[in-house]
């Protein structure tokens, strides 16, 4: 009995291993599901050519168009001016800006004029006597010559003889080593040749001042320049006078000029001409940073989309019958983002948004922008 039991237990069990392999071999047999087709959704443009401006954009610091260096080029101590000699101080042309202790030198100036007042005085007798037709002149000179004011200017000589006798009597040589000594004592005083604001002060006041040592640097504040480098591709699109737009960093405010020089030599390393451009602005300060949009020319019968969706063989998607396809271009004009194309033609449904995976006779939907509303 016991060997039967074993027995049936035996093929019961060899029955239920050959049933679990038929099962096995049926489950793999078994078809996967097809995945459904994606058909994807694309934004589209319908193209209408028209006029594009070329804009293009650069950058810089504006700097004043009007400055000066100030250098010294006496020695003496710094005095007092009436100003303090502080950054942000401001000067009307004319004024002061520097003045330097010139005591002893002008001690030295005054010791000339007195040997040049002297050197005339003693000819006088003379040009009475030989020559009374020139006598008269010399002396209204002599009568006007102040010691405290500038030397004027001698009197014309109309002969030979006047000549001679003025230059034998070294008068001109006095004349000429006066003036000389009065235009060194000028430098003593720096004075503002416009209108305009101290940016940089490098002395104070009692400070002794060397020959050829630099003080500071003034500007005007009225006009400003921004220097921008342009791709010399755009050299021959660039005019004198042509209008700019400017804008700050942060684009909160607007400013406008003009094109007023464009340099006539091409950067050999960065391969750009620098462009300069006059801003008239109370609001500018030196130093402050500007992106400008100059406008180039104006491209007929174009359109400018984005960058991502010109390929590198210069061709676009657009869709027929919901089928992408391609068509060539010509691209006229790179910007950091857009791209001027022309040679599309008129009424073309173009791709208007990069798609990924995208491929010609790709099936796809054009998004409804209305549909998408109406669901809203």
């Amino acid at each position: 009995m016991r060997k039967i039991l074993l027995s049936i237990l035996g093929i019961v069990l060899i029955a239920l291993a050959v049933g679990g392999a038929a099962v096995l071999i049926n489950s793999k047999n078994t078809q996967k599901p097809k995945p459904d087709k994606i058909v994807k959704t694309v934004f589209t443009d319908k193209v209408a050519n028209g006029t594009v401006a070329i804009v293009v954009p650069a950058n810089g610091n504006v700097v004043a168009k009007r400055r000066v260096e100030l250098y010294s080029e006496v020695q003496g101590v710094f005095k007092n001016s009436g100003k303090l000699f502080k950054v942000g101080e401001s000067y009307k042309s004319g004024e002061i800006i520097i003045r330097i202790d010139a005591a002893e030198y002008a001690a030295s100036v005054q010791s000339a004029k007195s040997n040049l007042y002297n050197l005339l005085t003693s000819i006088m007798p003379d040009l009475r006597l030989d020559y009374p037709e020139i006598f008269s002149k010399w002396q209204s000179y002599l009568n006007n010559f102040d010691l405290a004011n500038s030397t004027p200017s001698l009197p014309s000589m109309t002969s030979e003889k006047e000549k001679y006798f003025i230059s034998g009597r070294g008068i001109l040589t006095s004349y000429y080593n006066v003036k000389n000594l009065e235009q060194r004592l000028s430098k003593y005083r720096i004075t503002a040749p416009f209108d305009g604001v101290l940016t940089v002060a490098l002395v104070t006041e009692g400070t002794l001042i060397r020959s050829g040592q630099k003080l500071g640097e003034f500007i005007n504040t009225d006009v400003y320049e921004l220097e921008v480098a342009v791709s010399k591709t755009y050299s021959d699109l660039l005019k004198v006078g042509e209008a700019v737009k400017l804008n700050n960093l942060e684009g909160t405010q607007e400013y406008k000029g003009i094109v007023t020089r464009i340099n006539g030599s091409v950067d050999q390393a960065s391969q750009t001409i620098k462009a300069f451009i006059e801003i008239k602005d109370k609001s500018l300060k030196e130093g402050m940073y500007l992106e400008a949009r100059l406008n180039a020319k104006e491209e007929l019968n174009a359109i400018e989309v984005n960058r991502g969706l010109l390929l590198e063989n210069n061709q676009i998607f657009v869709v027929r019958d919901s089928v992408l396809d391609l068509i060539d271009v010509e691209p006229v004009y790179f910007s950091d983002k857009k791209v001027v194309l022309k040679n599309v033609p008129e009424g073309t449904v173009i791709v208007a948004k990069p798609v990924v995976g995208a491929y010609s006779g790709m099936l796809v939907k054009i998004f409804d922008n209305n549909s998408e509303n109406q669901t809203n």
